[in-house]
């Protein structure tokens, strides 16, 4: 991977051309109505409705603009087509809580994919950078920034 490029798996650029061609193909032209109608209703310097149309425009055009920016810098990976003996971008790892018992799943991806809430950790993040590079069975040490010194071993990882 290049040094400008950013690592992005395959789901997540299929999930951001969504993104942009729903904010191109329907939002950005309802905001165009929008803001001709509230053109219709006189004085746009007291138009309430202007205003709030003309900065939902300025977020749409702006969403789009980070984009096509993040699209056209990515290095696309498709992760069903990894072959790994060690924890690199695209695995999904499975980990236990040493002292708890308590299992976790988590997805390396690209940053503008992570969502910790759906397991997507950033191949940025502390934790990422723990795992990439180890093996199923490893134990390793992890700093969390709430709960402080953890240790975990890593039960499998797999890429699809």
């Amino acid at each position: 991977m290049s040094e400008s490029r950013k690592p992005m798996t395959l789901n997540g650029k299929v999930l951001l051309e969504a993104e942009l061609k729903h904010l191109v193909e329907v939002e950005r032209p309802n905001i165009i109505a929008a803001i001709e109608t509230a053109r219709g209703h006189g004085d746009l310097s007291e138009n309430a409705d202007y205003s709030a149309a003309k900065e939902r425009q300025a977020h749409i055009e702006g969403r789009i603009a980070t984009i096509s920016d993040t699209l056209s810098n990515a290095e696309v990976v498709n992760t069903s087509q990894i072959n790994s003996n060690k924890i690199t971008f695209g695995a999904h790892v499975h980990i236990e809580d040493e002292e708890t018992g308590q299992k976790k799943h988590y997805q390396i991806v690209g940053e503008d994919e992570a969502d910790v809430s759906q397991g997507k950790i950033s191949i940025n993040s502390p934790l990422a950078r723990s795992l990439i590079g180890r093996k199923k069975g490893e134990e390793f040490e992890f700093q969390s920034p709430a709960a402080g010194e953890k240790i975990y071993h890593i039960l499998k990882f797999y890429f699809k």
